[in-house]
């Protein structure tokens, strides 16, 4: 469990409902992050990748695919697919473990197997599942380094691919190769792919949580930049209005 301010799921959503003067520092220090210039801010770096020489090549046969995720805190990259054009849902959750320690609390031990992981529910018809992996390796995360991502470390913080078939496997292992080999990043991919075992929804207070806490210090430093990247890099792709995870749907 994390007690770092700038480390996320600290503070927790309700903890700060349930103290007005931490929820009104944290809004001023939000809020003074907020109007630094750009290049302060950023501690995310994106980079201008090239898009997958393996993609999907068939007509899609289902209204709808699915990608897994893992890339440092949930918060960051599922506020980047919330804005994705032709993304339908992205949720936070956990991959890697077990159902019964799929729980924040237990994840943060980082004793479970489980990764902090988006599940993105796409329209193939509008965009790949390749071209989610070039947003997933050029603006989500960083897939350079290993069981950690900016100020969050443990395994349960790692780069992950987590796989529904064969297809998507091929794709993201090439995917990885082909990057590696065009040097587009100053160190080896440190990106896992394997095959999904589970995915199973986080709490409702970590849903949405860019959206609804967008003046956090943590979102402010490490994932407001994720969303200007995603709007610089591929403004084809992006969408204003995020989709949002509709939570009464979610048990936790």
């Amino acid at each position: 469990m994390t007690n770092n301010d700038n480390e996320c799921g600290s503070p927790r959503a309700s903890a700060v409902a349930r103290h007005p003067l931490l929820f009104i520092t944290l809004l001023v220090l939000g809020t003074t992050f907020w109007l630094l210039p750009a290049e302060l801010r950023a501690a995310e770096v994106a980079r201008v990748i090239p898009a997958p020489t393996v993609d999907e090549t068939t007509a899609p046969v289902a209204a709808t695919e699915v990608a897994v995720l893992a890339g440092g805190c949930f918060w960051g990259v599922q506020g980047v697919f919330q804005h994705v054009k032709g993304v339908i849902s992205a949720v936070s959750g956990y991959a890697g473990g077990d159902k019964r320690t799929a729980h924040y609390e237990t994840v943060s031990s980082g004793t479970t197997g489980h990764a902090e992981s988006v599940q993105v529910t796409f329209d193939p018809r509008q965009i790949t599942y390749g071209r989610i992996l070039q947003i997933y390796f050029s603006v989500a995360h960083d897939p350079t380094q290993l069981n950690r991502q900016g100020p969050d470390t443990g395994t349960q913080y790692r780069s992950a691919i987590f796989t529904e078939n064969e297809e998507q496997a091929k794709i993201a292992k090439a995917y990885i190769v082909q990057l590696n080999k065009s040097g587009v990043f100053n160190a080896t991919i440190a990106t896992k792919v394997t095959q999904l075992q589970g995915f199973y929804a986080a709490e409702n207070y970590h849903q949405n949580f860019l959206v609804v806490h967008p003046n956090h210090p943590y979102i402010v430093i490490n994932d407001i930049p994720k969303i200007e990247n995603l709007l610089r890099v591929y403004p084809n792709l992006y969408r204003a209005d995020p989709v949002l995870v509709a939570t009464a749907g979610i048990s936790n």
